[in-house]
């Protein structure tokens, strides 16, 4: 290790975002403690046996995988980010034929000594391809040929994901538009992006026909809005006018009945019934809808400032499935109420705009680009996680960052975060051809 590392690893790291990162594996750890505790049996969150010892084990893990990442020359993260890329990708085709399925889906790989989920480093090692690509001196994210390369690597492991029927770890990829969004990314296809899906979300909440008659109703007006006031257009130019958007009012009908025939028709009925239950908070509550069901009933029985750390009755009587890991957040909420959760969520949106910070002020396009890929995978598990406790968002199967339980989750993001902090800590340097 060189002298100029060892600086690095003393003073130009940032401590702050380390402090945030502490903070919240020791508080996910007692919360994972909280729901596992037994009062009645003799056991202590240093137990092996129980998953609070668990955890601990891949705490430590964490720790030895930060150590390694500090002490290897930050040039290595950008020099082999295709490489990571590449293997990566081959571990999820690998997990498609050789995988274990755990709760429908197809996406773990049982080393024997231990069981890994890949498409949980597959965020980074694309995260690093991404900013590899948009890096280059020589990549403009306005060119057609940069933007098809970038969707390119983003549609290849989403595809692999689903193969594995882990919808909810193949979505967590749609975050990446926000990178490609701060790159240049022109803001009208975001604003596509924000009309498609909100026709996604009216056709599943009021059906097909409704929404053909409102976008009719739309575009009739639009149109004759045009007509009236022709303005300075010419009779081509309002005549082509009047043909574009009679195509996007075919393109979005289309769009309506490609949705509605993939939902009831190709997607599986729990699938369907994870996405249904958010419009009709009745749907099973006794099967399907059970989770959310019972999330919302510990999250409100917290009150204000909740029953207290290992009072929860939810938790204890095990009431919330996957509660160490999806649900966590209703631990937060039963026992320490709306105050601990809005503390909870007041330090994640400021370790967020921490990340933002750290991202903007590097002076390597590499650097910020993955910066801000970080803090845009964290944001997307953040937001869905929460939401989905309280019924904002679909039960799609995603950890709170470095609080669920789980080795997969806490070392990818250990990874995905401390890459980008040693890129910081050389933030003065710029790496050749970036």
């Amino acid at each position: 290790m060189r002298s100029d590392d060892k600086i690095n690893l003393t003073n130009n790291v940032d401590w702050i975002t380390i402090g945030f990162y502490v903070l919240f594996v020791f508080l996910g750890w007692l919360n994972i403690y909280a729901v596992v505790y037994d009062p009645e049996a003799v056991t202590t969150i240093f137990d092996f046996s129980i998953n609070s010892g668990k955890q601990l084990m891949w705490i430590g893990g964490a720790f030895i995988i930060i150590i390694a990442i500090l002490v290897i020359d930050y040039k290595f993260y950008s020099a082999f980010s295709y490489v990571f890329y590449v293997i990566s990708m081959l571990v999820l085709l690998i997990t498609i034929f050789m995988g274990t399925e755990v709760n429908g889906s197809k996406s773990w790989l049982d080393l024997g000594f231990v069981r890994i989920q890949p498409a949980e480093f597959a965020k980074f090692t694309t995260a690093l391809a991404l900013a590899r690509l948009l890096g280059s001196i020589h990549s403009n994210i306005d060119h057609l040929e940069t933007l098809a390369k970038a969707l390119m690597l983003l549609a290849i492991p989403c595809a692999l994901i689903l193969l594995q029927n882990e919808t909810g770890g193949m979505l967590v990829f749609s975050a990446f538009v926000l990178v490609l969004y701060r790159e240049g990314l022109p803001g009208t296809l975001l604003l596509i992006g924000v009309f498609v899906t909100l026709l996604f979300v009216l056709t599943l909440a009021i059906g097909v026909k409704p929404i053909i008659i409102g976008l009719a109703v739309l575009f009739s007006i639009i149109i004759l809005y045009f007509i009236i006031n022709r303005l300075r257009m010419t009779r081509k130019q309002l005549t082509n006018r009047i043909l574009v958007f009679l195509f996007i009012f075919g393109m979005s009908c289309a769009f309506v009945f490609g949705v509605h025939k993939i939902f009831f028709e190709i997607l599986q009925e729990h699938q369907r019934n994870r996405i249904m239950v958010l419009f009709d908070t009745q749907l099973d509550i006794r099967d399907k809808g059970y989770h959310l069901h019972q999330s919302k009933i510990a999250i409100g029985s917290g009150d204000l400032f909740g029953k207290g750390f290992l009072e929860g009755t939810q938790t204890k009587f095990d009431f919330v499935p996957e509660q160490s890991t999806d649900f966590i957040f209703c631990t937060i909420g039963e026992e320490h109420g709306w105050f601990g959760s809005t503390i909870l969520i007041t330090l994640y949106v400021l370790f967020m705009m921490r990340l933002v910070f750290l991202a903007e002020r590097q002076k390597d396009r590499f650097s910020r680009i993955y910066g801000y890929s970080v803090a845009s995978i964290i944001l997307f598990h953040f937001m869905v996680n929460i939401g989905m406790t309280i019924g904002l968002f679909p039960v799609i199967g995603i950890p709170l960052p470095f609080f669920s339980y789980g080795g997969s989750s806490l070392w990818s993001f250990t990874i995905l975060l401390f890459v980008f902090l040693k890129l910081d800590s050389h933030r003065g340097q710029v790496l050749a051809g970036h």
